[in-house]
């Protein structure tokens, strides 16, 4: 023993004096220097997953509960799946049911490459909605700060899950669920490469943990644009398809080389097959101007989505027109009783019939006997190059309900237009993300399940796929709040809504610009207590661009109003019930933008 102290005693000597007035930095150094970064599945520590035949094999929550591989399975999330998720790709862990999976985080440094908009993490929270703050380290040598926050597996909003699954494992068997979770994304700086991230320190209480299953850098295509969008909207019976391809026709707003396609199978609580996938230009009605060109998914004519995720074709030899109909073809090989939808198109599409197979090279359209006036599937269509895009982020206004179908009247069309038409700006796209019945601050479709509402989640809670996650976004246009005001919301937290909107957006480098509301008087339920919060949520967006939360304002209510009677449109634009514009106010809106307000950088414009 003495022999052992006397060691010690003479190396903290040579240390002290070795270096005069240093001696100890170094061992200092040595006890608080950052812990190196490790690829994530090296730092897996908890076991999420356990197959039904052993269902005490994972204690995911300390209470020996778990996922099941079977309803994983299920949904297409099975061992070494590449998830697809609002614009990331995220791999599903490799290892089988009953191995580590996941880690609770607690500062681990998590060895991560590439250079994008933001950081997504596949994450879930256990014993409650779990908080933490992170550190991104970049490759220049600077660093970022993060705000993580993990919805509870159990309890948290189905609205924004990632996967809901129908059971719970655990010592005593199985029960019932649900169990979710959850891609939630963070900003990184613009431009920087990042070199690794560290996780939150774990959280103050002992029964909470914060797991991460999966983490990458998401690039949302700063070298795309996008040409046409349109969002989920709700999840509904369809068909059922067996079978068959259905023939989407969209219209085109930026044009440029080489098409690339995106398929969501948003919530979902299956996978879907598609079989092959081709795009062309219109000719009349279903048939093609032309061969349809054959789209590829990393190489191969189909893939599976799974339930949840979405599906991006590689970039195809097509040239994008601009301003011009298109024909979006898929084979749906299966049998498919319910689909993501964006339901009010004011456009009509084509179905197959039932066990034709694969029609997706045809250029007549013979084979498409059945029309439809919904959107299934199809969520973007991209091209390579170009300025980036405009998102509109609306509700039925913006969607164009009473405009006249097939005639791409809405005013985000009108808009495109103008945008195409001049060359001393960006001709950047424009993305029409308006869902009739959407809200800011409550969602009308609830998120899960097969349902009849396709009001959609509310704006907060679609913001990330819907806007963050576009093609190149450059800036957003919220127009949204009279639904709202119409179904109760106070106006004060219809403008918190709209200032937390316009808060994520700057946080993501967006440049945000709102709309007012137009008025609604005359429709049943536009009482004077509607017009009075109506006219609040405009005064805090007339002033300073809502007080500072907006780049910008854009008078949507000066240019339809009625100036005989202010809480009405003007007959000349109302579509008759006196809510929706009709083709002529739609041009008035979209006419009436200074298209300069709406480019990155610019000045306030009122």
């Amino acid at each position: 023993m003495r022999l052992r102290r006397w060691g010690t005693a003479l190396t903290l000597l040579l240390l002290m004096t070795a270096l005069p007035g240093t001696a100890l930095a170094p061992a200092a150094a040595a006890t608080t220097a950052p812990p190196a970064p490790r690829p994530l599945p090296r730092l897996f520590d908890n076991t999420a997953v356990s197959d039904n035949s052993r269902p005490g094999a994972a204690d995911f929550d300390g209470a020996g509960r778990s996922l099941s591989a079977q309803d994983l399975a299920a949904a297409g999330w099975s061992p070494g799946t590449v998830l697809t998720l609002d614009g990331a790709r995220l791999g599903w862990p490799r290892g089988a049911a009953g191995t580590p999976d996941n880690v609770r985080a607690d500062g681990q440094a998590v060895a991560v490459r590439g250079r994008g908009d933001a950081l997504t993490f596949l994450v879930a929270g256990t014993g409650g909605q779990v908080t933490g703050r992170g550190t991104v380290r970049y490759r220049d040598g600077s660093h970022s700060t993060y705000e993580l926050t993990a919805p509870d597996w159990r309890s948290g909003p189905l609205s924004t899950k990632a996967v809901a699954l129908p059971h719970v494992n655990g010592p005593d068997g199985q029960s019932a669920g649900p169990a979710r979770l959850y891609a939630v994304t963070v900003p990184l700086r613009p431009g920087r490469a990042v070199a690794s991230v560290v996780l939150p320190p774990a959280p103050p209480a002992a029964a909470a943990a914060l797991h991460v299953f999966a983490l990458s850098v998401r690039d949302n295509g700063r070298g795309r644009t996008g040409s046409w969008a349109a969002s989920t909207a709700g999840y509904r019976a369809v068909g059922p398809w067996r079978d068959r391809t259905v023939r989407l026709v969209v219209h085109s707003g930026a044009g440029g080389p080489r098409a690339r396609i995106r398929i969501a199978n948003t919530f979902a609580a299956a996978p879907v097959a598609i079989g092959a996938a081709s795009i062309a230009v219109r000719g009349a009605g279903a048939a093609a101007d032309g061969r349809p060109v054959a789209l590829t998914f990393r190489g191969r004519a189909g893939a599976r989505i799974p339930a949840g995720a979405e599906l991006f074709s590689d970039p195809a030899a097509f040239t994008v027109p601009a301003d011009t109909d298109l024909l979006v073809s898929l084979h749906l090989p299966g049998t498919v009783t319910a689909a993501p939808v964006h339901q009010e198109a004011a456009q009509l599409s084509y179905v197959s019939a039932d066990g034709s197979g694969d029609r997706t090279r045809d250029p007549d359209g013979g084979a498409y006997p059945q029309t439809m006036a919904f959107w299934p599937f199809l969520t973007g269509l991209e091209t390579d190059g170009g300025p980036g895009s405009i998102v509109a982020l609306g509700d039925s206004i913006t969607d164009g309900v009473k405009s006249t179908s097939g005639a791409d009247r809405r005013w985000p069309d009108v808009l495109a237009r103008r945008f195409q038409a001049q060359h001393t700006l960006p001709r950047y796209g424009v993305l029409n993300h308006g869902i009739s019945a959407n809200r800011i601050v409550t969602d009308r479709y609830q998120g899960d399940g097969v349902s009849t509402d396709t009001g959609g989640v509310s704006a907060q809670h679609r913001l990330e796929r819907d806007v963050l996650a576009q093609a190149g976004a450059r800036t957003v246009v919220v127009f949204e709040g009279i639904n709202d005001v119409r179904s109760g919301t106070p106006a004060d937290d219809v403008i918190a809504g709209l200032r937390a909107l316009a808060g994520r957006a700057h946080e993501r480098g967006l440049r945000a610009v709102a709309a007012t509301l137009t008025p609604c008087g005359g429709y049943p339920d536009c009482t004077p207590a509607v017009e009075a919060r109506r006219q609040a949520v405009n005064a805090f967006l007339r002033d300073g661009a809502g007080q500072g939360a907006f780049d910008a304002t854009l008078d949507f209510d000066a240019v339809l109003r009625d100036p005989a009677a202010p809480a009405r449109m003007l007959p000349a634009y109302d579509s008759g019930d006196h809510l929706h514009p009709g083709d002529a106010g739609l041009r008035a809106l979209g006419e009436s933008i200074e298209l300069r307000t709406l480019v990155p950088g610019r000045t306030l414009a009122p």
